[in-house]
């Protein structure tokens, strides 16, 4: 009879490990029942309960940490984990229910740590912390962009509502001339050929065209919300402009690869950066990416 093939069993890739359940109130860690008589443990996710979780590790001699990314809440613990010296996994939650073998009396942080100890689990990439920074002020300022989008949108409704039809004479009521003649609207002008003199010389669209379009019914809720507006854009252009200058700070505290001179170049342009500020960004760019 041909002899059965002895199965081998999984190998232990991690032994000085732990698996972390997050959640938004609480935290479930599990370790090796081998190392203590209380495997699995449930810290808040106050602070100071998180301090003392990376303590509790660290009496255990743990060395690596395998977590879900469940949300943003996992962000202060994988950030105190990692400061304090962990090697920490950031796992995907759907490659720990791919794997089958699960049991039901398993708890999720045992079954994270059993697929941990044995190697199952890829982390996913995260960048140094210098990037992370400046990775989520880029973002900041993205949506900071799109909010400032949609108050040019409401802009243009209130306009249109009015019936000034200043969008049809001008590519962007946004820009110089547009943002001239809706502020002067809002303080009170309501003569077209006074409002049409706002008019910059680079606009294609003649004088009596702009004053044709500028004739409205003022309408005193469709003001009040074009006022509003009018505010809430001009707000967010004062954070945009300060995302600017904390992307600014960020991108000088990344590590140089780049020492040759810089030459000079011709940057994107950018409606909401002046031209000194883009060069400015650009030249750190190079600098930091080579």
């Amino acid at each position: 009879m041909a002899r059965k093939k002895q199965q081998k069993r999984f190998e232990v890739i991690h032994p000085h490990c732990a698996g972390i359940d997050i959640g938004s109130r609480e935290h479930w860690v599990g370790v090796n029942p081998d190392q203590t008589d209380k495997p699995v443990r449930c810290f808040p996710a106050f602070t100071e309960d998180l301090v003392k979780l990376a303590e509790w590790l660290e009496s255990l001699k743990i060395k690596v940490v395998a977590m879900e990314a469940t949300g943003v809440y996992w962000i202060p613990l994988f950030e105190l984990l990692d400061s304090r010296g962990f090697e920490v996994y950031l796992v995907n939650s759907r490659a720990t229910r791919q794997i089958s073998g699960r049991k039901s009396d398993v708890l999720d942080c045992q079954w994270i740590w059993q697929l941990m100890t044995h190697g199952l689990l890829r982390g996913a990439f995260r960048p140094a912390d210098g990037i992370c920074s400046m990775r989520s002020l880029v973002r900041q300022r993205a949506m900071k962009v799109r909010d400032q989008a949609k108050t040019i949108n409401r802009m243009q409704k209130a306009l249109t509502q009015m019936n000034i039809q200043l969008a049809n004479v001008i590519s962007n009521i946004a820009g110089v001339t547009g943002m001239k003649i809706i502020k002067a609207i809002i303080d009170g002008e309501r003569d077209p050929q006074v409002l049409a003199n706002l008019r910059d010389g680079r606009i294609k669209a003649d004088h009596q065209t702009i004053a044709r379009s500028l004739h409205g019914n003022w309408r005193v809720e469709h003001l009040h919300a074009l006022e509003q507006e009018v505010a809430a854009y001009d707000f967010l252009e004062r954070q945009i402009t300060e995302c600017d200058q904390a992307i600014t700070q960020a991108l000088a505290r990344l590590p140089v690869l780049n020492e040759a001179p810089m030459q000079p170049t011709k940057p994107l342009r950018s409606p909401h950066r002046s031209a000194d500020e883009q060069a400015s960004l650009h030249q750190a760019l190079v600098r930091i990416m080579g």
